[in-house]
């Protein structure tokens, strides 16, 4: 293994301020009486960042209003008007894109290399996609004379901040409705920048309103009855509770939940190129990714070989600070998802399976869990059947396509699937049969504004991206 000498992106690029409010009718505002504040942490060092306001129920009603007053308006505007400002906020992005990519490693922990190669291109791609729906949402297949719903109401989770509220945001502005969005509470920064981004883009007062807050915030957004649609992405769990609130209340929903891929691999697929897959499949952000391949079916006659192989890749893996360059994984969101990931890694260990990391030396502070994989995994273990979220691999072993499919949808998820294989007949016959929204050949983890994303099952509803991204915010 090459020894590489740090070299950490500055931090001076970034202008954190002590304390932000919320983001409401074009302006900065306090929560109100009823709101409060909290802290943001930088997940590698558990340094605090900024005090952030929570809104309050009062607060919710503001956002929700003037995003009200907005709609008529900004609906009333030509697609060619509306997107001026996307493809303005695109560029705005593309200008920042540094700054941003910094902010978001600081708030987040992932490595800058990921969220300055990888998202900060998306998010900006995303806005410049839309906006070139804007003008032809007649031709997009959904009627000849498409609406906007009304107010979104857009709530996004931690593991990739940004990139998700372009997913959301991006869509719903071109297609004429007004926007009140909640981040993560352990992830607020860089949508608080984004507001900045909207101002700076001369977007009209109200289109977009942020209001930061954990989970009760969310809840009051989606509860409110002046909202005409909720898109939300995060934990089953949660999802469940939305579908539940908003049934019967005539609202639009669109849920992202979570996912357990199988990454599966044939014994004549090209060894290391299959490793590298899998270990972007599952190491990449940390293994905070909704579609992380975080099962690996590989075919008995090559799973020694394979697993060898893996290891050897894994033992180059560099974990450390998110800033650093050189650095393959960065740290742990939050000491939640940390006590989630021991926890399940533990029971892993008690119910039989193998577990191996490299060795690696974690930092004293901060939020840390080694790149780990379990062999000897049944479909009987948790670890087989829940979504850790973080990166651990559970290696299962399988004879026959048939058998690999059939392990590979025994999951009550299904937003992601890979297939590794020479035979491109095979890929067709496989995938054919993966009940899952997405499913890459030869690849895994690739994303791209034209195409939809979404599940079936537990993994949710509706689809992001694309031209089917349209439909969830059109009449």
């Amino acid at each position: 293994m090459f020894e590489y000498a740090p070299a950490p992106e500055s931090r001076a690029i970034v202008d954190i301020a002590p304390d932000y409010g919320l983001f409401i009718d074009g302006e900065f505002t306090p929560a109100g009486s009823d709101g409060g504040v909290f802290k943001t942490v930088n997940p590698a060092s558990e340094e605090v960042l900024a005090e952030v306001a929570a809104a309050g129920p009062a607060d919710v009603d503001r956002a929700v209003a003037a995003a009200r007053r907005a709609y008529p308006s900004w609906s009333a505007l030509p697609g060619a008007e509306r997107a001026k400002y996307l493809f303005r906020i695109a560029r705005i992005i593309q200008e920042r894109a540094r700054e941003l990519a910094v902010l978001e490693s600081l708030d987040n922990g992932k490595p800058i290399r990921e969220s300055r190669d990888v998202d900060l291109p998306l998010v900006a791609a995303h806005f410049f996609y839309y906006a070139g729906w804007a003008d032809k949402l007649a031709y997009a297949g959904f009627g000849p004379d498409p609406r906007p719903l009304g107010v979104a109401g857009q709530v996004i989770p931690w593991n990739f901040p940004l990139l998700m509220l372009a997913w959301k945001v991006a869509p719903a502005l071109a297609c004429g409705n007004t926007v009140v969005l909640k981040p993560a509470e352990t992830t607020p920064l860089s949508a608080l920048f984004f507001a900045d981004i909207c101002r700076q883009a001369g977007l009209p007062p109200g289109v977009v309103n942020i209001l930061t807050g954990a989970g009760d915030t969310g809840r009051l957004l989606v509860e409110h009855p002046d909202v005409n649609k909720v898109a939300f992405t995060g934990s089953t769990e949660v999802g469940r509770q939305i579908a539940a609130s908003v049934a019967g209340t005539g609202k639009r929903l669109t849920l992202e939940l979570g996912g357990k891929a199988a990454n599966i691999v044939f014994d004549d697929a090209p060894i290391d190129q299959a490793v590298d897959g899998i270990v972007n499949g599952i190491f990449f952000n940390q293994g905070h990714v909704c579609c992380a391949g975080s099962r690996l079916l590989v075919q008995e006659s090559i799973a020694d070989v394979l697993l060898d192989a893996l290891k050897r890749r894994m033992t180059t893996l560099r974990v450390g600070d998110p800033l650093d360059k050189n650095t393959d994984i960065g740290a742990i969101n939050s000491a939640v998802q940390l006590d989630r990931i021991r926890a399940l890694s533990d029971i892993g260990s008690r119910e039989g399976a193998q577990r191996w990391s490299p060795p690696c030396e974690l930092p004293d502070r901060g939020f840390w869990f080694a790149p780990t994989i379990f062999t000897g995994v049944t479909q009987a273990h948790r670890i087989a059947r829940e979504e850790i979220f973080g990166p651990v691999l559970s290696v299962l072993t399988f004879r026959t396509p048939d058998e690999a499919i059939e392990k590979a949808n025994n999951t009550p998820y299904g937003l992601s699937a890979g297939i590794w294989t020479e035979k491109g007949s095979r890929i067709l016959a496989v995938a054919d049969k993966l009940r899952a929204g997405v499913v890459w050949a030869n690849t895994f983890n690739k994303f791209d504004p034209a195409s939809p994303f979404g599940g079936y099952k537990e993994s949710g509803y509706g689809r992001e991206g694309g031209r089917h991204g349209l439909e969830a915010y059109l009449a």
